[in-house]
């Protein structure tokens, strides 16, 4: 059975945060890597920025 890990993020301080992924092109290759970070609700803004 699974775990229920959406429910235990719901509780406390978990709900602040948000799972961000960015697309960023390589300068070394060319290809594009995926950049992903926990960032805080209030800062997810100055993660799509940078």
């Amino acid at each position: 059975m699974a775990k229920k890990v959406v429910a235990s993020l719901k509780t406390g301080k978990g709900n602040s945060y948000t799972r961000c992924i960015r697309m960023v092109k390589s300068e070394k290759t060319g290809a594009y890597i995926f950049k992903e970070q926990v960032v805080n609700n209030e800062h997810i803004k100055d993660f799509f920025n940078k």
